[in-house]
């Protein structure tokens, strides 16, 4: 039986995505002051309640991805925007720290389950080594999740209060996410093509541990933490190495038109060429754009967040592609949540060690997020190399 259309899926994986990334993973930024001013609690504790969500997404990870790989990306992503409405509604009832976190940690399996990760897997599941263009065009539609959630989440909580805003977005996930999801056709029973090599995977098809897993994993958590890192910090990181506040508010609204035109360029020109090539480019950006700070100040702060969104973009499409390119389709929901835990761990503790780092170095901390990326530049070569032995 031919596979269905793939502009049919990306159109509703990428709708759906956009919504469910502007519902959650964007939520703390809008609404942590007035959630902590209403609990008396201080802002950093609602940071750290969604740092606890992170943590739960890592550990839950491989297991969701194995559960994956048994049902099925569509139907894992149908559950989890109940489980989201669920946990939203829960938020939006929280009176103290303790349901905060029992609220958070909802979420957190939803993270685990509900993003970029079971898109990823189910198009893998329909297109098997095919799926790359259909990865690509899911993160180019999301790469606007921001763009859409930051103003509505921060209207909605001018207008209606934060409670209201986490009760709106739980609707959101029954009325448009879940119809979308039930829509997508079914992935369960479609045959997972087998491997172009065995290697990376056991005689139950379950990933083993090895180096390129490895040192995926290293990238995945490096380019984690400087994303991480930078959403948090970016303003006081600018301001501290010089940046008047205007041109720095000018610098972080570059970063989301750079992330969407580098994931077109990776749609058009650059899809011919290996995903570990591009992945490659996109690490040495946040370095490269980091030196231009440093060296030149205000001159080298559009380069720099024109450099680091478009890295940043293209390592999005990288967490789909290169996992498919290296050790194939077969096991790729749980391969993928292996991997990911690393990465959410760091991103969890980023803004946390990144501001400790700002707090003690102002600007300089920008060379500890650029010798991270020259890490991620580093572990690809070595990758590159072992893939050309093996």
């Amino acid at each position: 039986m031919a596979p269905p259309s793939q502009r049919r899926v990306v159109l509703t994986l990428g709708l759906a995505q956009t919504l469910a990334w502007a519902s959650t993973y964007y939520l703390p930024a809008m609404l942590a002051a007035p959630m902590a001013a209403d609990l008396g609690l201080a802002t950093p504790m609602v940071f750290a309640a969604f740092s606890l969500a992170l943590g739960v997404a890592a550990l839950v990870g491989p297991r969701v991805g194995q559960a994956m790989d048994r049902w099925g990306g569509r139907a894992i992503l149908a559950a989890t925007s109940v489980l989201f409405a669920a946990s939203l509604v829960a938020l939006g009832h929280v009176q103290g720290l303790w349901s905060l976190l029992l609220a958070w940690c909802g979420l957190g399996l939803g993270i685990a389950s509900g993003l970029y990760e079971a898109a990823f897997a189910t198009v893998v599941r329909l297109y098997g080594q095919q799926a790359r263009k259909a990865i690509t065009g899911i993160t180019l539609l999301a790469g606007f999740a921001s763009t859409v959630g930051w103003p509505l989440t921060h209207w909605m909580q001018l207008h209606w209060g934060w409670r209201s805003t986490c009760w709106v977005w739980a609707g959101v996930h029954l009325v448009l996410c879940l119809p979308l999801y039930l829509s997508l056709p079914s992935d369960r029973q479609v045959p997972t093509p087998a491997p172009v090599s065995p290697a990376g995977t056991d005689g139950a098809q379950r990933p083993r541990l090895d180096l390129r897993t490895g040192l995926l994993a290293l990238v995945f958590a490096a380019s984690g933490f400087i994303s991480s890192a930078m959403a948090a910090h970016l303003p006081a990181l600018l301001q501290a190495c010089g940046i008047a506040a205007g041109l720095a508010l000018t610098v972080g609204m570059l970063m989301g038109p750079a992330q969407v035109a580098a994931r077109l360029l990776e749609f058009s020109l650059l899809r011919h060429l290996p995903p570990l090539v591009n992945a490659r480019l996109a690490t040495v950006l946040h370095p490269v754009g980091a030196a231009l700070l440093l060296l030149l100040g205000p001159p080298g702060a559009l380069l720099f967040g024109v450099l680091h969104g478009a890295g940043n973009g293209m390592l999005t499409i990288a967490r789909g592609t290169l996992p498919l390119q290296l050790f194939g389709p077969q096991g790729y929901g749980h391969r993928q949540g292996l991997l990911q835990g690393p990465a959410r761990v760091a991103q969890a503790q980023a803004p946390w060690l990144f501001g400790v780092a700002l707090a003690q170095w102002q600007g300089q901390a920008l060379w500890l997020s650029a010798a991270l990326g020259l890490l991620s530049v580093a572990a690809l070569l070595v990758l590159s190399r072992h893939m050309a032995k093996g």
